[in-house]
């Protein structure tokens, strides 16, 4: 099977990072996820219910993303992808995590990461 729910470009503003102005400042984050769920009974019911709520992915991603402190953008990463896959019934989770305006001078470019995780 290869359903998959996408969500795209959530966004908020954290304070992570490993510099001052990282944690003072802050930063926008935006995440991309990808759920590999079964969404049969979603297209035959036409009912919510029958699917997973991405509302509900996305007030969770920025609950995780606003709510601690972190160094890096690895460990946000794998807090969303963990807490994603334990919560919703996918088989499997892809995040991606990208600091949209670090406060870095010199930095050319949106430094990403991107996990991948599945049920055991």
């Amino acid at each position: 099977m290869a359903d998959k729910l996408l969500l795209e470009d959530v966004r908020f503003y954290g304070q992570h990072g490993l510099t001052r102005a990282e944690q003072v400042v802050g930063a926008w984050f935006s995440v991309d996820v990808e759920l590999a769920v079964d969404l049969a009974s979603a297209v035959a019911s036409d009912q919510v219910a029958s699917t997973v709520d991405y509302g509900a992915v996305a007030r969770r991603i920025v609950e995780i993303g606003t709510r601690n402190r972190v160094n890096l953008i690895e460990r946000l990463a794998g807090l969303i992808v963990e807490a994603l896959l334990r919560e919703f019934p996918a088989r499997e989770v892809r995040v991606r995590v990208r600091k949209l305006t670090p406060p870095l001078e010199g930095l050319v470019g949106t430094p990403a990461v991107e996990l991948t995780r599945s049920r055991s």
